[in-house]
This record gives structure tokens, sequence and C-alpha cells, in this order.
């Protein structure tokens, strides 16, 4: 049974921290901004000693991090965790956090992409909770006005049972502005966003549990109890798992060798659906994404969706692992319906 934690409505505490990466006094002012719009939205925001600093990759060291995250995780004060964005090494806390003590209190909403799949995998594949890989903290400026990165929190508001939809977005933004330079802007919206289908199918529909995150990441803890399947797979009752994955950096050739390590560790034998992200990775033109999906896919027995609104190419739709979504795509347009189901 996946556990939801309650609705996040005006009045809720929301704590920053950073479990990776940490905020340099440079993009200090976008971390007031995006902090401050929280505000005007009518939370009560909390912040952390581990978050404006950022040394070797990290906001503070290992047993400081671990320990302010479990404080924030334990604390019945708290009603959802937000970091200011990924990073680069968060999987180092993973064998720090008490799960034994976790299993004992109410989800929390944690909130975030890229590296932050890390933990959200975690939570989720040894706790059963519902954690949410949407828009980072610092993409939620005022100033922003795309559809589902205005609405990220959105989802967040509802309670077990009910169900909201989204739609694709229209564009999507290929190279950003640097947020210590531009403090106020939000998404440079440019190329058109398409999502696509492998082989010749214009219209497909699934259902099943998603569950998901940054492959860059997934790949090292993929049949570990961190990003686990088969536990998920126990969790989401047997009613089938769409698998979403994006790529950060890697490479053609080593998004290849990700995509076959991951079949052969069988994480695609219980999977109704692989939903791929925008591909932010290296690109080569005779080795592009719907080559190396054809070549890994082709006689899979489930669809394969890609260039879906995932990941580091933005924006994000809010994706909530654990809840029951259904996916329609009919000649381009698309919807995505997600039920906070146990």
């Amino acid at each position: 049974m996946i556990k939801y934690p309650k609705p996040l409505q005006k009045g809720s505490t929301i704590a920053i921290t950073a479990p990776s990466s940490g905020v340099a006094p440079q993009m200090h002012q976008r971390l007031n901004l995006v902090l401050q719009h929280l505000h005007q939205q009518g939370f009560r925001v909390v912040e952390g000693e581990c978050l404006r600093a950022n040394e070797r990759h990290v906001s503070a060291p290992k047993k400081q991090r671990a320990a302010e995250l479990m404080h924030f995780l334990l604390d019945p004060k708290v009603d959802a965790i937000m970091p200011p964005w990924g990073g680069e090494i968060g999987m180092d806390l993973l064998d720090c956090l008490d799960y034994s003590l976790l299993a004992e209190v109410p989800p929390k909403w944690i909130v975030g992409h890229s590296d932050i799949s890390t933990l959200l995998n975690a939570l989720t594949s040894k706790l059963g909770w519902c954690t949410v890989h949407a828009t980072n903290l610092m993409q939620m400026v005022p100033a922003e006005t795309e559809p589902l990165t205005a609405s990220a929190l959105a989802p967040l508001s509802l309670a077990t049972g009910q169900s909201f939809t989204q739609h694709a977005a229209s564009h999507f933004q290929s190279q950003g502005l640097s947020f210590s330079d531009y403090p106020e802007q939000g998404l440079q919206l440019g190329p058109d966003s398409q999502w696509k289908i492998l082989g010749r199918a214009e219209q497909v529909q699934c259902r099943g549990r998603l569950f998901g995150g940054c492959l860059d990441i997934l790949i090292h803890l993929a049949a570990t109890e961190y990003f686990d399947i088969n536990r998920f797979e126990h969790w989401s009752q047997g009613q089938g798992i769409i698998l979403y994955l994006e790529n950060a950096e890697l490479s053609p050739t080593a998004l290849f060798r990700a995509l076959q390590g991951l079949k052969y560790r069988g994480i695609f034998k219980g999977v109704n659906t692989l939903l791929m992200g925008r591909n932010a990775g290296q690109r080569q033109a005779d080795f592009s994404d719907k080559t190396i999906l054809a070549q890994l896919f082709s006689d899979a027995p489930f669809p394969v969706i890609y260039d879906a609104d995932i990941g580091h190419l933005p924006p994000n739709m809010t994706l909530l692992n654990g809840a029951l979504a259904d996916i329609r795509i009919d000649r381009g347009q698309v919807s995505i319906t997600q039920q906070l189901l146990p």
C-alpha cells in the first residue's frame, strides 16, 4: 500500500535543506526570491543550516546533512521538505537514514528531481511513501508563467483518493539563463515539445503506478534496497508500473549501456510502460535516442514513450511516485491523470 502525506495547504510548514549540493553565495538572491514566493503562497518556511554553502559538491559534511534531514523527516510540525535543487553525491546519505524510525511516522512530501531522485526512490522503495519528482525549488520564481512549473505544488494539496490531470508542455527550455546573473527570470522556452512513441503508433493508452527518476543515479542503485522495483511492485499491489527515466549527462553510448544494464538486472520485467524524459545529455546524429531505444526495446511487450516533460530540459510534470497513472497520447495530444490511491 502506498502512503500519502497529508494535503499541503496555507499554513503548512515547508523545510528547506540541501541533502546534496548547497547554494553558493552568488545564488542567494535567487534563493531568497523563491523562499519569499513560498511565504507569499501562505506557507511557513523553515530554513535548515545545510543550505547556503557548497563545497566539494555538498552543502555540509555527511553527518550534518543526514542529521538535519532526519530531523525534518521526524519533526511532526514539518509537512514537506524541499531541497533547492539536485547535485552530485546525495547517495552518500542513504545508509545514514534510520528507516525503522521513519516507518513509525507519517510520510512527508519530498519534492525535487535530478540528484534528489536518489532520496525519493529510497523512501518509496523502503517505506512505500509517495514522493514527488517535480520542478526543483530554485525554478519556482514568482515571475514563472509556464503552466507545469507555476502549478508544480498544486497536486500536493490533494487528499488520498483524489486525482489530477496534466497536459504536455507546448515548448521546452534547451538553455537557461544563469541564476546568479538573472535571479528573477523564469524558463526561457524555445523548441516545440513533442512526446514521441517508439514505432509507428500515433496513439497509446497505458496505466500503472509511477516510479523512476534520474537514470544517471539509478543505474548505480538498481537492484539495491534503494531502488527496488520488486519491492515497489509489492507496494503498488500488482497494478503494473510506469517506469520513468531521464538522462542528465550520459553520452549516447553510456545511455545505451545504462539501459542495457537495467535490462540485464530484470528492471523492465514488471513494467507496463517505459516513459523517457527529454535527453539533456550529449547527442550523436547516427546514434539518436530513437536508435538507442529501438535497438533495446523494439520487441518489448510494453509501449516506449520518449521526449516527455521530465528531467533536465524543463518544464517538468509533477509525477507522484506510487500514484496510479493513466497516460493517453492521441496524435500529439498528451494527458496524464494521476490518482492518489493507496
